[in-house]
């Protein structure tokens, strides 16, 4: 479980003057859950995912994880950016296997455990390749692999497929849904898609505009449904998932949204 209360962040403005990013943000993710959020450009959602992350601190309020202080960044939060950030001299194995090397895991177990998640990952025969020789989609599960392989307890996901064409994006969608059915990893998702939100949330938080706050929470549960049938199109042309995603888009431009009240949310079963 991650905790957040009052979380709040400021930032220098022109004279000096603070600007608030983010406002008394209040929110509980549960553990096994996908919690996406949602919100206008500049509403402060990277900014949140920042701290969880630790490495912007909190102007006031708190962030714990599992009861313990998130005080900078650590091996129990896992993060995969936009961009892949691979490095290129190393080989794919040996890029998933970086944090386990700077953990002081022997060579051969750290490359096993890198080999099994290229396994879950459907790369086990590109681990000797550079990362060069790879596609955006195929950069970007190497990404994910190396996010996993110290086995965080949240996987923290900066709009992980933004970069990608509309039909790569759908596969790595999937693909994500895979790895966490099987992982059961509690996810933190950020995304300016309503469609991506919907299809991979089994949570969906609101933002409003800067100062970014909380102003709607939605449990959903058509992640379960296509994890259980493999199959989107009786999911997204569900009058369900139709009128949520109107109803999200509608609240998202509300100038007037008002803060909501602390939001817990429900353990993924």
């Amino acid at each position: 479980m991650l905790n957040i209360h009052n979380a709040s962040v400021y930032f220098a403005g022109r004279g000096g003057s603070p600007v608030k990013a983010l406002d008394r943000v209040n929110l509980d993710i549960p553990a096994g859950g996908i919690v996406v959020a949602l919100g206008a450009s500049g509403c402060g959602k990277s900014t949140l995912l920042n701290a969880i992350a630790g490495f912007l601190p909190l102007s006031e309020g708190a962030i714990t994880l599992n009861g313990r202080p998130v005080a900078g960044p650590g091996a129990d939060r896992g993060v995969v950016f936009q961009k892949d950030t691979l490095l290129p001299w190393r080989s794919v194995i040996d890029n998933v296997a970086l944090g386990l090397d700077f953990a002081g895991l022997p060579r051969a177990s750290a490359r096993e455990k890198a080999r099994a998640l290229l396994k879950l990952e459907g790369l086990e025969d590109f681990a000797r390749a550079a990362p060069y020789e790879l596609s955006g989609g195929m950069r970007q599960r190497v990404n994910i692999a190396r996010a996993l392989a110290t086995d965080p307890a949240i996987l923290l996901m900066d709009e992980p497929f933004g970069a990608l064409d509309s039909l790569t994006r759908e596969q790595m969608q999937e693909l994500l849904i895979s790895v966490w059915a099987k992982t059961h990893k509690t996810i933190f998702l950020i995304t300016h898609s309503l469609d991506e939100a919907l299809s991979l949330g089994t949570h969906i938080v609101v933002m409003s505009p800067r100062p970014g706050r909380i102003v709607a929470r939605y449990d959903v549960d058509f992640v379960k449904r296509f994890a259980r049938d493999g199959d989107w199109r009786p999911i997204k042309t569900d009058l369900e998932f139709v009128r949520l995603r109107e109803e999200i888009r509608g609240l998202i431009h509300q100038s007037d949204a008002v803060d909501a009240p602390h939001e817990r949310l429900a353990a993924h079963d």
